[in-house]
């Protein structure tokens, strides 16, 4: 990966809807040639989906929450598998330190949230520690230079 696919992933990541010919005015690439670099991109794995920014409050999932969970020894296998039947929990992180798991919830109300909590302790025996984001200031921004620094 050159510092030209790194700079067509940044682009892609602020709007995967830019047209090539965006993208190569941009790069200094012609349209064709940013159509190849992108789908080889998507050939190895770099580029793995193009998803809807949906604005989740506006949805009615004005809650956000981290929940921490620690396992115990009566903790079932597959926590991963078990947590993914938790339609309010969008992302789940396998972490190092004194918790096992961290998720991120969205749920329409406290009231929701507090019963995620109570399944998730009754169904997988775990320990929760939440804690409740107040406000976004930003989120998923773009990591990728085009140098490739860090």
């Amino acid at each position: 990966m050159d510092a030209k696919d790194r700079r067509i992933l940044s682009l892609l990541q602020g709007d995967a809807r830019l047209p090539y010919a965006e993208i190569g005015t941009q790069v200094g690439l012609a349209a064709s040639s940013v159509h190849d670099r992108i789908r080889k991109l998507e050939r190895a794995g770099v580029i793995r989906a193009y998803r809807a920014d949906v604005d989740l409050e506006r949805t009615g999932y004005p809650i956000t929450a981290f929940v921490s969970l620690a396992l115990r020894p009566q903790t079932p296998p597959s926590v991963p598998d078990r947590i993914a039947e938790f339609d309010l929990v969008e992302s789940c992180y396998s972490v190092a330190g004194d918790n096992s798991y961290v998720l991120v919830v969205r749920a329409p109300s406290t009231k929701a949230l507090e019963g995620l909590l109570d399944d998730l302790r009754a169904k997988l025996e775990v320990t929760t520690r939440s804690t409740i984001v107040l406000s976004t200031p930003f989120e998923r921004r773009s990591v990728i230079t085009a140098e490739g620094e860090l």
